[in-house]
């Protein structure tokens, strides 16, 4: 009997030690930007989190600065398994979904707050889950500011463009946008734009703030266009076969330490943009140009046309509802 009872004993005592010495999940965050941006930030405190609320359970490991993959690769990376967790640029998203190419319209959200409604509403969280078919899983948006346009000569108006050859991210509407207006967008992944303008293959680039003063661009140009024409920001994603494996009370505590450090970053994106602005217009170099809004209105009328090209496709609905975020801002 005592022997019996010893070896019913035996495989709990085994799966006890097993359990107890099992290896911690590891989650690899990838991505592009320095370590001081709003998503560099949250990367680092996302990682700090789960260190404190999942010690042992769970590990985070962060690749800031493409060190493992650009936003173009990270997405089959993630398919993969080579990385668990991205946050590729918006903009990276039209070859698998044409319905984010909204965020590269021009002129379409007045500023962050706009943005933050919409992305918070019916439509903005539907286009969160736009890629479930594709294998991924939309965990939330981070944004990092509104973007800008330097240059190696001042751009006052948009006939100051012409034949200006301008960095841009991989975007049709980006793409389509300059080319209207007679500047030569040139496609280039984030990680060799510095290098680009450093040895003058572009003459001048758009981005957020933070990213322009993260990366030292402002010290290759020698004007600053204070355009906000259009969001730059990002997509938290995972894959779903990874999330969806995770046990129940592990994916539950992620789902909640991300949503604490996305409000962070939807805070630091606006201080972050306001610092960095300021920390350029300081230096005294470049110069900063404050439209008027009379020649904002310039910049708006023309850009604007590009957005025919893209309605079908991204769906004139989807496109009315980002409009109406707009109400109580500027």
């Amino acid at each position: 009997m005592k022997i019996r009872v010893m070896l019913s004993f035996i495989p709990l005592f085994c799966f006890t030690l097993i359990a107890s010495g099992a290896e911690p999940i590891v989650i690899r965050f990838s991505h592009v930007v320095a370590e001081q941006t709003p998503k560099g930030i949250g990367a680092n405190r996302f990682q700090q989190l789960v260190e404190e609320k999942l010690t042992g359970r769970v590990k985070v490991e962060v690749f800031p600065r493409a060190r493992l993959y650009n936003d173009d690769e990270v997405f089959i990376a993630l398919l993969n398994g080579d990385v668990q967790l991205a946050a590729p640029s918006l903009s990276k998203f039209s070859t698998i979904t044409k319905a984010l190419e909204l965020y590269d319209l021009p002129f379409l959200f007045n500023d962050l707050a706009a943005v933050e409604r919409f992305q918070g509403g019916e439509t903005g969280q539907r286009l969160l889950h736009a890629l479930d078919d594709k294998g991924f899983k939309g965990l939330g948006y981070w944004p990092n500011g509104m973007r800008v346009i330097s240059a190696n000569k001042p751009l006052r108006s948009p006939a100051d463009l012409q034949g200006l050859t301008l960095r841009i991210e991989p975007s049709k509407v980006i793409a389509e946008q300059y080319q209207f207006l007679g500047a030569i967008p040139v496609k280039l992944s984030f990680a060799h734009t510095r290098d680009a303008l450093r040895r003058e293959l572009v003459e001048g680039q758009e981005n957020s703030w933070s990213n322009i003063y993260s990366q030292g661009f402002q010290t290759l140009q020698t004007n600053i266009t204070e355009t906000n024409h259009s969001f730059q920001g990002y997509m938290l994603i995972t894959s779903k076969t990874f999330w969806n494996g995770l046990p129940a009370d592990v994916r539950g505590e992620l789902e909640t330490i991300l949503a604490q450090v996305t409000e962070e970053v939807k805070a630091q994106a606006a201080e972050q943009a306001r610092q960095d602005r300021q920390a350029i217009i300081a230096a005294g170099k470049p110069k900063v140009i404050a439209l008027t809004d009379e020649e904002r209105g310039l910049w708006r009328q023309a850009m604007t046309p590009v957005w025919a090209s893209f309605t079908p496709s991204i769906g004139p609905t989807v496109i009315a509802a980002a409009q109406a975020a707009n109400a109580g801002s500027r």
